[in-house]
Parts: C-alpha cells; sequence; structure tokens
C-alpha cells in the first residue's frame, strides 16, 4: 500500500507542500515504512533518539490498534534520529520506548547520522524503518489484528517554511497530529 502524504491543514499559515509518500508492507514480524520525500530545505539538528526530531526534517507514522485507548507515535528525521513512545494523547500517559526497544526499530537512510544547519536547495531523501510488530501489538499475540488505525505525518517544525502534512486530514484550528480521532485505516494482512 501506497500513501500519499499530502494534505494540507493549516493552509493559510502554512502552505509548504513538499512531496511525501510512505510504501508500507509487513511480513508478519515486521512493518516496514519506505518513506519518500521532495521538498526545498533541509535540516537535521538532534541526531540522539528521543530527541526534537519534529523540529528537523521529519516523517511520522502513528498508529493505534483497534479497541486499545493508547497508540504510538514513531516520528523520524532524515538522518535516523527517532522519538517513540506509548500514549493516550499530547500530554497524557507518555511512556516513551526504552532503549532497548528503540534499537529493535530498524532505520536505513540517504544521509548519515551527523547533524546539520537547513540547507536550501531542491532535495529528495529516503528513509526506510523497520518496525517489530510486536511492539506495536505487545498486548495482542500471537494474533495480529489485520487492520490498523494510523495517519502519516511530514514535518519540519524549525525550517524557513515550516509545514505540517498529513495522509488523512486532520481537522483542527491549529497543528497537532497527537489526534487519533483523525487516523484512517491501513489493512496490514
Amino acid at each position: 500500500m501506497t500513501c500519499a502524504v499530502n494534505k494540507v491543514n493549516w493552509p493559510a499559515e502554512f502552505p509548504e507542500k513538499p512531496e511525501v509518500s510512505v510504501e508500507v508492507s509487513n511480513d508478519h514480524e515486521w512493518l516496514l515504512l519506505k518513506w519518500h520525500v521532495r521538498g526545498e530545505q533541509l535540516r537535521a539538528v538532534t541526531t540522539e533518539d528521543q530527541g526534537p526530531v519534529w523540529e528537523d526534517s521529519c516523517v511520522e507514522f502513528f498508529c493505534q490498534v483497534p479497541g486499545d485507548d493508547h497508540y504510538f507515535n514513531f516520528e523520524c528525521n532524515c538522518i535516523g534520529a527517532m522519538v517513540g513512545s506509548r500514549r493516550k494523547g499530547r500530554a497524557e500517559d507518555v511512556v516513551p520506548l526504552s532503549a532497548a526497544e528503540m534499537a529493535r526499530i530498524e532505520r536505513k537512510c540517504d544521509y548519515p547520522r551527523a547533524a546539520f544547519e537547513e540547507k536550501d536547495g531542491l532535495f529528495e531523501w529516503k528513509v526506510e524503518e523497520r518496525i517489530p510488530l510486536d511492539l506495536i501489538f505487545r498486548d495482542k499475540k500471537p494474533e495480529f489484528p489485520q487492520v490498523l488505525k494510523a495517519n502519516f505525518y511530514k514535518c519540519a517544525d524549525k525550517t524557513k517554511r515550516p509545514h505540517f502534512l498529513s495522509w488523512r486530514p486532520i481537522d483542527l484550528p491549529k497543528p497537532d497530529f497527537h489526534c487519533p480521532q483523525f487516523f484512517g485505516e491501513i489493512t496490514l494482512f
């Protein structure tokens, strides 16, 4: 399944629209996300996991197991630094993934894991993430549900042209990706 991350939810304030897509697949053990981005700025200041990667050129995957009141957020900048947590909301019942859990998420990026300030120009870049399904479906083993509620995002909060794109539209007055009520469904199996 390929998803176009092209909803500009706040066009008056944040009209920037880089080209973004994500290919989603799995092999019953791993969820594979292949991100493709083409845009006019590139920034990667955060090099460590659980740092503010959303300020950089960043792609994000939020997902929720149907029937669960918690969701996961996986946010990865263009050099592979990542944030991961399980939560009920932006600031409610937030449990960051442990260093061991973060280490299980495989990442492959076009750029090495070295910080750089914002660059101007036209950039194309890819990020591949392999997320263990048992990390997401920790309470559902050995049978994983066939459907996952999710949304995919592209942001770059601290660039000269900040943007906040999503796969499924978000009907809120200001940018906020922590809103599972706007998740769509992806079929896994």
